[in-house]
Parts: C-alpha cells; structure tokens; sequence
C-alpha cells in the first residue's frame, strides 16, 4: 500500500515551520534590541536587560530621576542608546540627587532627553573608582539640561574619568552658583561641539571647565551666553586624589577652543594650570571684568606652572568702562611662555583705547581700533557684514 502524505507538498511544511521558527526568533531579536518604555518602571527594568545593542525608546512624559546604572557597556559596533522617542516631544527626567547617573559605562549613547530640577547634578557620569575600567565611548546628544542646584558646587553635566566622548547639540541652563555647565575632572580625548551654555555673569560659576589631569579635549562651535564668571576653564583647583592620571602634573593639557562665541562673563577665557592650549579663532563680545586669566590654583612642587598659551586669530570687543585689565596673571605662573597673534581688538566707547592691552608678551600681527561691523550684536547676531574689516579672526563660518 502506498501510503500517501496528508500534506500536498510536504517539503514546503517543512520549509513553513522552519521559516516560522526563524522568523518568531527574529522578532524576538528584535523585541530585544529595540525597547519601548512609557514609565520609571519600564525604564529601569529595560536599561537593567540592556545589551550590546539595546536601543531604549522613551516615550514622551515625566519621569522621576535619581537613576542611577553600573557597567552599562555595549560594544563599538553595538553601542546601547537610551533615546527619547519623539525628538518633538522629549522626555522629561525631573528631580533626583541627579537626574541619571552612569558608573563605568562603556559605548553608551543618550539622545533627545531633558533633565531638570535635580539638586546635585543633572547627568553624572564617571569611572566609578580607580579600582574599576575606566568610562569610554559615550556620546551625548540633544541632551537639555536645566535649573540644577540651584546653590553651591552643582553641575549640569558631571564628567569624572571618561575618554573618548563627545559631547554635541546640547544646552545647559541654570546649574549650580559655584559649579559648572560641564565639569570633567580627568577626561581624555573628548570634543564637545554645537552647545549652548546660558546662566548669569556675576555668580561664582564657570561654563565649562577641563581640570584634574584632563587633556586633549576640543571645544568648539559652542555659544556661551553670561555662562558664569568663567565661561572656559582651562585648568582649575583639583584635590590630589582626584587627579586622572593619579601622577598627572598639570590641570589640564593639549585643549583646543576654536569658533566659539563667547558673551559677557568676568573672565570669558582662563588658563589655570594648564600646560598647553590654543584659544583661536573666537568671538569674544563684553568681558566684564577681564578678557582672560593666567592662574595657578593648585600648589606644591609637583606641579608645573601655567604656561604656553596661545591666544590668537580671535575677535575681541570690550568696553573700557567693563574690563579692568586685559589680562589678569596670577602668582607662580609663566606668563611670558604665553603667545598672542593675529587677534582683531576693538574697545566698543573708547576706540583708541583698543591697543592698549599690557599683554604679557608682545603680539603678532594684531589688528587694533576698528569696527569689526557684526550684523546685529544687540540682537545676539555676531556674524560679520561683507563690509567687515576684520581678516582671519572670529568665528569661521
């Protein structure tokens, strides 16, 4: 008796159900790699699963901070991304010691969230220890922070220990009186770009701030409104046990600050500590007191003095009744190592006062006196008209 198959084509059943398992196992792939969460539950519970590749879409709302996540690590060809949803519509982390808080991440995108309201810091990131890896591969994008603190030492974005970042299309506002927009303490090979950092000019605060053995960070395209009374802190004050490396002898070193404008602050650009940076091509518009510092705030024989500046190829324009002296240089630094050029300065009431600067060497190539013609300053354009007599300083377009 031939025995005959209940189904027509029974190679094409075997080939459904292999075609159905492989199909239920992609999509349970892919219910694994993409993640939606719509509360603080959901949140927690899908950033505690990440994996290598774990993309975690928050939906639009408010949710509570105080997230805090250890050894959060993808990988560089899988990277795990935390992501509001609707870039229109980002989520709201609101409160919180800090708002999120990563320890020893490696290779971790965040985009389009806002953080608000936390009374430490708005986004703390850092190595967790000496003991641990260091923090690696983390990009931040369209990230807004805002209302920190609002008192004493709080920052809006908190950086300890981390290399290779970056840092783009962010904007902090309103963090702590003595703190900082971002503050990293001993970060490596970074590039922060596009941002936005707004505050008040007359508070003990800084912009952005590079300390602690940090170095060859770039700072660059990012507009500073009244960002504290240092709008760029190259260098800084650093407890000895804080330093990355631990045998680190300066502040910071090999830092770039390139196409910036920078606007109002007591001291828009310092030097503290620093051994090596290049402030160029910036616009700098209404200092309130000085248009940069040469400093030396950590002490002891260990460390090197503040040296080797450059400081050229930038737009200056202050008014006499403003700025006490062009340059303020503090004890047991090394000015004279510093180098200025091609710098177009203009005092805003008082034009023939515009050379006068006292600079700690002699400049090379400076222009002096004449209006550098923005299109609209009072309006916070800094763009230069075509009439402009300034060559090869500014922001570059």
């Amino acid at each position: 008796m031939t025995r005959v198959s209940r189904h027509p084509f029974p190679q094409a059943k075997t080939i459904a159900i292999l075609f159905t398992c492989f199909s239920t196992s992609l999509f349970a792939q892919q219910d694994v790699s993409e993640i939606e969460v719509a509360n603080r539950t959901e949140l927690i519970a899908a950033i505690n699963r990440a994996q290598p590749g774990s993309k975690i879409l928050i939906a639009p709302g408010e949710y509570r901070g105080g997230l805090s996540f250890e050894n959060l690590r993808g990988t560089k060809e899988k990277p795990i991304i935390l992501e509001g949803r609707d870039p229109r519509q980002p989520p709201v982390i609101t409160g919180g010691t800090s708002g999120i808080h990563l320890r020893s991440p490696a290779h971790i995108e965040l985009r389009n969230l806002v953080l608000q309201g936390a009374t430490g810091n708005g986004l703390n990131i850092d190595d967790g220890g000496r003991e641990n890896p260091p923090g690696r591969f983390v990009v931040l994008d369209r990230i807004h922070v805002k209302d920190v603190g609002p008192k004493g030492n709080r920052d809006g974005i908190k950086m300890s220990g981390i290399d290779d970042f970056v840092i783009k299309d962010c904007q902090i506002e309103r963090w702590g009186d003595r703190g900082s927009a971002i503050d990293m303490v001993g970060c490596h090979q970074g590039e922060i770009k596009n941002c936005l950092f707004r505050y008040r000019s007359d508070i003990a605060a800084s912009g952005v701030q590079m300390k602690g053995g940090s170095s060859e960070i770039v700072l660059h395209h990012c507009r500073f409104e009244n960002a504290g009374s240092r709008a760029v802190n190259i260098g800084g004050s650093t407890g000895q046990d804080f330093f990355r490396p631990r045998n680190a002898n300066y502040e910071a070193k090999r830092i770039k600050v390139e196409d910036c404008t920078i606007i109002g602050s007591m001291s828009p650009i310092s030097f503290v500590g620093a051994d090596g940076a290049t402030v160029r091509y910036n616009t700098i518009y209404r200092p309130t007191r000085w248009v940069m510092r040469i400093l030396q705030e950590s002490q002891g024989p260990e460390f090197i003095r503040c040296r080797n500046g450059v400081f050229s190829n930038n737009i200056v324009a202050f008014r006499s009744d403003e700025v006490r002296t062009i340059v303020n240089i503090g004890g047991e630094t090394d000015p004279e190592t510093f180098k200025f050029a091609n710098n177009h300065w203009y005092c805003l009431d008082n034009p023939d006062r515009s050379s006068q600067l006292k600079l700690p060497t002699t400049e090379e190539h400076g222009s002096y006196g004449k209006p550098p013609m923005f299109q609209d300053p009072e309006h916070g354009d800094f763009a230069l008209s075509d009439l402009s007599p300034v060559q090869n300083a500014g922001v570059r377009q």
